[in-house]
């Protein structure tokens, strides 16, 4: 009889590289795991604690499948099933253990209550404010990444900043946006931080709508199997915290799933749901129609006023909205919103690429009342004001050097104190420093001194503080992440596997000092068993104490044909 190790070992040399790597990277294999060959691969998966990791992480659904070997409901990826679609031994023996501490592991819950359809006008509100919410924090995000704890949280300073903003009103709400952000590939952690993507970039622009379904495109391609039926759809919300019954994270994380789905207006905040959710649960299309009836109309003109405000008697179409953001500071959020004008805003605006005569063009377009002279004013002495200091590159020394249009600037850089890590020091009428341009150049921007970058040529140049698509390294793909695994194992396969498992059983006995009864081909052609305590492997032979006969043997392993415990 075949040992599951071993049936398990030949299923996976078996597999494709493709079909392998996925069975290593669902049952969550370190890529720097130590093992050899197919055999060490074999016991590491059916070893105790490598199953309980997988199996207390199934879903109900999969768990009775396994206890009924129902082999096409579950993935053949988890390597928990023979050939034959039966639980290894081992396997049978985890999930016996399992079901004996708790039983209710294993048994379908009685279905909930019908939901009713309904709550659209909430749902949409909420969807809206959310999507706003959303926008703030990438927005936040593209000025500055928002920083990651080790365990993937948003930073406490982070939160505060945001929360302090008005961006997000609890700590909860951020890690929920961020996540949903991610789901639909909005924003990516790089290191220790979330950057923004170029899809989220494009997402900031869009209208509600389409930012909506964008949203909720990554909700269901992120909704976990155990929470999907088998014709395509979504369980039943009221079945989701306990889809994975053996799992002591999955509470945690339903919650989250819920708290996401009530915030984009897929789910009541009570027992009801709106009628586009009730479509996507049956199986059906994504339509974003019903909803549209439900949001507010967004607008594309503001009243300018003349006391360097701006208010949008409605929800302002999102890419109108981020422009004006870019030179103006938002006061106030809703469906009429207020923004108001500075030097400083008007600067942000200027050092990001804007010039008088843009902002000028984009506020005449914009505006309902023109553009009244006060904020003229102020476009043009910011303007005037903006690229007193210059920074670039000294193509000869190759330093960063800063340069001004009035003296006083510089000696107020030189005894600036948070300037003072750049190590700015005089040269004739300039200042340079080891620092590289960019560095330089952000940390006059922070300490709100008019500066510009000049490019090689001597050309101002526009500098972009957003790390969004250059800074994202892409994650390794499992093929990667797998390839020295892969090839360790598919190295190890010899033309002579029934030789090789018998050389690792023998191996095995002689490391434990096991009582095993070996049979051996004996020189006439007939088969012998000996029961013997294993203590020696080298040099082709087996030793062994043969305690029935009181004797030490010797055994060739060429002749020996099996091995199993005494």
């Amino acid at each position: 009889m075949i040992s599951g190790e071993r049936a398990l070992a030949t299923s996976l040399s078996e597999l494709d590289d493709v079909a392998l790597t996925a069975t290593l990277e669902a049952r969550g294999v370190s890529p720097t795991i130590a093992w050899r060959d197919f055999f060490d691969a074999a016991a590491g998966l059916l070893d105790a604690a490598s199953l309980d990791r997988v199996l207390t992480r199934l879903p109900r659904a999969t768990l009775i499948a396994v206890t009924d070997a129902a082999a096409s409901t579950v993935p053949p990826t988890l390597a928990l099933l023979d050939a034959a679609g039966r639980p290894y031994d081992a396997v049978a023996a985890r999930v016996s253990a399992l079901r004996t501490e708790r039983p209710d592991a294993f048994e379908m819950p009685a279905a909930p209550p019908p939901r009713s359809v309904g709550g659209e006008a909430a749902a949409a509100e909420r969807a809206f404010t959310s999507s706003g919410a959303l926008a703030d924090v990438l927005l936040a995000c593209l000025h500055s990444p928002i920083q990651r704890t080790g365990a993937g949280a948003v930073s406490a300073a982070d939160r505060r900043r945001l929360t302090e903003a008005g961006a997000v009103s609890t700590p909860e709400e951020l890690e929920d946006l961020m996540a949903s952000a991610a789901a639909a590939g909005l924003a990516a952690p790089a290191a220790r931080e979330w950057v923004v993507t170029a899809a989220g970039e494009q997402w900031m622009e869009a209208p509600t709508l389409e930012r909506w379904r964008t949203i909720v495109d990554g909700f269901l391609r992120a909704v976990p199997q155990g929470l999907r039926t088998p014709d395509g759809g979504i369980a039943d919300p009221g079945t989701w915290q306990s889809a994975y019954p053996l799992d002591p994270e999955w509470p945690e994380r339903a919650s989250r799933i819920v708290r996401t789905a009530v915030r984009w207006g897929l789910l009541g905040e009570d027992a009801t749901e709106p009628s586009w959710t009730a479509r996507i649960r049956r199986g059906e299309s994504l339509d974003t129609s019903a909803l549209a009836e439900h949001l507010p109309a967004e607008i594309d003109r503001v009243y300018l006023q003349a006391d360097l405000t701006a208010i949008a008697p409605g929800p302002l179409a999102p890419a109108l909205e981020l422009r004006l953001r870019a030179i103006a500071h938002r006061e106030s959020r809703a469906q009429a919103s207020t923004y108001r004008f500075t030097t400083e805003s008007l600067g942000s605006g200027l050092t990001e690429g804007e010039t008088a005569d843009s902002i000028r063009a984009f506020l005449s377009a914009l505006s309902l009342t023109g553009i009244p002279q006060p904020l003229d004013y102020l476009i043009e002495s910011t303007a005037a004001r903006h690229g007193l200091v210059r920074v670039g590159v000294d193509p000869t020394a190759g330093r960063t050097r800063v340069v001004a249009a009035e003296p006083g600037i510089l000696d107020a850089i030189t005894v600036d104190q948070a300037l003072r890590p750049l190590g700015l020091v005089r040269d004739g009428d300039d200042l340079v420093s080891r620092a590289g341009r960019d560095a330089v150049y952000w940390s006059l921007v922070d300490a709100r001194y008019p500066v510009v970058a000049l490019d090689a040529s001597g050309a101002p140049e526009s500098l972009h503080r957003r790390t969004s698509r250059h800074a994202v390294e892409a994650e390794r793909s499992p093929k990667e992440r797998y390839a020295g695994l892969v090839a360790t194992l598919r190295a190890s396969l010899g033309a002579d596997g029934d030789a090789a498992w018998l050389g690792r059983e023998l191996d095995q006995a002689v490391r434990a000092r096991a009582e095993i009864v070996v049979v051996v081909r004996m020189p006439d052609g007939t088969e012998r068993p000996f029961t013997l305590e294993a203590s020696g492997l080298g040099g082709g032979r087996l030793r062994g104490r043969d305690r029935a006969a009181d004797i030490e043997r010797t055994l060739p392993v060429a002749s020996i044909l099996s091995v199993r415990p005494a």
